[in-house]
C-alpha cells in the first residue's frame, strides 16, 4: 500500500514511442497511435485508484501540425473517436475533462465535441483528466505576455491555459527520451522528471505504478535548504 501523502497531486505524461513501438513490428506509425490509446485509458484508471487529482497527457504538440497530412488526420480522428466512446466512463467515474491548447487550430467539429465533453463532465471531482493538444510552452507563455501586456498586468501565470491548476509534481517521458520537447516550460520549474524506457504503448498499470514509487523516493527541496 503506497504512502498517500507521497501521492502526486498532478501527474503529466510526455506519450512517446508510438512510432517506434510500430516500426518494431512492421507497421506504420499510425498502428502506434492506435494501441497507445489503450494506455491511456489504463493511465487514468490507475490515476484514479492510487488518489492522483491531476493527469495530463501531452498528446499533440503545435510543432507536430508539421507531420505528414495523413498522420495528423488520422490523429484527429483518433481524438473525435475517444471523446464519443469515452462519455459514458469519464462522467461515470467521476473524471472532469479538459483540453488546453491553441483549440482554434482544431476542426470546428472537434472543437464542438471537446466543449461538449468538458461541459458533461465539469462537476466532476475524482479526477481530473487534461489533454494538452495543439500545445506549445512556448506559445503557452507568448499568448499569455499579449493577455498581461494587454491587461496592463504583471502576473503572467494568471494568463496561462493552466491557470488554476497545481503544476505538474511528476512528470513521465516514456520512450527513454530525456527531453522536455517544449512542453509546460513554465509550470515544469520544480518538477520531478521520470524517464522509464517503455514506448508509450507498453505503459499500462505496473510503469504507472513504478513511476510513483520512484517520485516517492525524491526529496523535493524547491530550491531551498531541508
Amino acid at each position: 500500500m503506497q504512502d498517500q501523502s507521497k501521492i502526486p497531486v498532478h501527474v503529466s505524461i510526455i506519450m512517446d514511442g508510438n512510432g517506434r513501438w510500430a516500426k518494431e513490428r512492421g507497421q506504420e506509425r499510425v498502428f502506434g497511435h492506435k494501441n497507445g490509446v489503450r494506455s491511456v485509458k489504463a493511465c487514468v484508471e490507475q490515476a484514479g485508484r492510487r488518489g492522483v487529482k491531476y493527469l495530463s497527457l501531452f498528446a499533440f504538440s503545435e510543432e507536430n501540425w508539421e507531420r505528414p497530412k495523413d498522420e495528423v488526420n488520422t490523429l484527429m480522428d483518433m481524438m473525435m473517436s475517444s471523446i464519443r466512446e469515452e462519455v459514458n466512463n469519464l462522467r461515470d467515474n467521476g473524471v472532469r475533462f479538459l483540453v488546453l491548447g491553441n483549440r482554434e487550430r482544431l476542426s470546428k467539429p472537434l472543437q464542438a465535441a471537446i466543449a461538449s465533453l468538458e461541459a458533461t463532465t465539469k462537476d466532476n471531482t475524482v479526477l481530473t483528466l487534461i489533454v494538452f493538444l495543439s500545445y506549445s510552452g512556448k506559445w503557452d507563455i507568448s499568448q499569455a505576455a499579449l493577455k498581461m501586456a494587454a491587461a496592463g498586468d504583471t502576473n503572467l501565470e494568471k494568463y496561462l491555459v493552466t491557470n488554476g491548476i497545481p503544476d505538474p509534481d511528476l512528470i513521465i517521458r516514456t520512450s527513454g527520451e530525456q527531453r522536455i520537447s517544449n512542453f509546460m516550460l513554465w509550470q515544469a520549474a520544480y518538477s520531478e522528471w521520470y524517464f522509464p524506457e517503455t514506448l508509450w504503448p507498453d505503459f499500462r498499470e505496473e510503469q504507472f505504478d513504478k513511476a510513483l514509487e520512484e517520485y516517492a523516493k525524491r526529496d523535493r527541496r524547491y530550491g531551498k535548504v531541508k
